[in-house]
């Protein structure tokens, strides 16, 4: 079992930056495909980015592709979302993903992912 920890949202105007951390728990982390996925109210949760266990491959949305950034720190079971170039329509809660398939491309698709996060709230403000 794997539990994930985000951290990071908070409230930023249009056109400013935040970097999401997502902190995990267990020693397999360096063998996971991580992924982030964002949800606002009354929409469904999408794919926002993935990356493969070595950081080998990453994959974005294109709503993000050029603005946010995955990376991640196996050494410290962390994965990161940078996000630039912040628009209103990028509030949503923010989740991290953990997709237990070792050696599998980057999946873009929510219930192809094994472990959530709680979420964390981005609000950005025009």
């Amino acid at each position: 079992q794997v539990q994930l920890v985000e951290s990071g949202g908070g409230l930023v105007q249009a056109g400013g930056s935040l970097r999401l951390s997502c902190a995990a728990s267990g020693r397999t982390f360096s063998s996971y495909t991580m992924g982030w996925f964002r949800q606002a109210p009354g929409k469904e949760r999408e794919f926002v980015a993935a990356i493969s266990w070595n950081a080998g491959i990453t994959e974005y949305s294109d709503s993000v592709k050029g603005r946010f950034t995955i990376s991640r720190d196996n050494a410290k079971n962390t994965v990161y979302l940078r996000a630039n170039g912040l628009k209103p329509e990028d509030t949503a809660v923010y989740y991290c993903a953990a997709d237990r398939h070792f050696g599998r491309a980057p999946r873009t698709r929510a219930d192809e992912y094994d472990y959530w996060g709680q979420g964390t709230q981005v609000t950005v403000s025009s």
